[in-house]
């Protein structure tokens, strides 16, 4: 629970709180102001939005949620080729599918109960100009014919009440297949030792795999894999990977 004790003079909560003006300093006001637009508008998942501008003028209310806990996310990859590194980077975005957004990126824990969902369903639940929280993997070459690869693996345990993993990965020389197993690895190996799950780490992935899934603890393990072979023109080639966390429907 995030306190503004220090900054109201008293000890109170994020989640409902009523913060006389006159004990906040400007720096402190548009701080809490922060705060509030963020939870509201990027994650309003709990509570009554309010309008701060209506309140009396001797107080300002923040009615807003401390905990921005997705709902969903998707998968997405792109690839994009231009002489500029950055504009192929934003090529890659408009691959995904996610050009339009302001790109947060984020650590690597898929909440509990979050549901991965298909990337056409999620696309349709972000819009432009949106603060997105994304974990994403970035690669870019401007070597005719390198390889390049990123990667999102994906670990979901069975429990509503466990959390699972995300990892990224990004790389040169390794094909689809190789990155994506590497991955998806990462996050379920990840995932399995908070879990308790005993095994050989220099096992092969497959085989763990198995281990994991037949434990009952791991429902599910995936990847989203982009990979693309430098440009033989010199141009820059960048491939992105992301898991992409969204709102629930209002």
């Amino acid at each position: 629970m995030l306190s503004v004790g220090e900054l109201a003079g008293d000890v109170v909560d994020v989640e409902f709180c009523f913060v006389p003006e006159y004990a906040l300093t400007l720096r402190q006001s548009v701080f809490l102001r922060v705060i509030m637009h963020l939870a509201l508008l990027s994650f309003s998942l709990g509570g009554d939005s309010v309008d701060v501008e209506k309140q009396k003028p001797n107080k300002l209310m923040y009615q807003c949620v401390s905990k921005m806990i997705p709902k969903y996310f998707f998968l997405t990859k792109g690839v994009g080729k231009h002489k500029e590194q950055l504009q192929s980077f934003e090529l890659a975005l408009r691959d995904a599918g996610i050009q339009h957004c302001n790109i947060v990126s984020v650590s690597s824990i898929i909440p509990p109960g979050c549901k991965m969902i298909s990337r056409e369903r999620g696309l349709t639940m972000i819009e432009p100009g949106e603060i997105t929280f994304v974990v994403i993997a970035r690669n870019s070459t401007n070597e005719p014919h390198r390889l390049v690869a990123s990667s999102i693996g994906v670990a979901i345990p069975s429990g509503k009440n466990n959390y699972g993993y995300l990892s990224e990965h990004h790389t040169f020389g390794q094909p689809d297949d190789k990155a994506g197993d590497y991955a998806e690895d990462l996050a379920a190996t990840m995932l399995a030792t908070t879990m308790g799950i005993q095994f050989d780490p220099e096992t092969d992935w497959h085989e763990k795999e198995q281990l994991f899934k037949t434990s009952g603890m791991i429902i599910k393990t995936a990847n989203v894999t982009q990979t693309a072979t430098g440009d033989k023109g010199g141009l820059w080639t960048t491939t992105v990977a992301a898991a992409v966390f969204v709102r629930g429907v209002q």
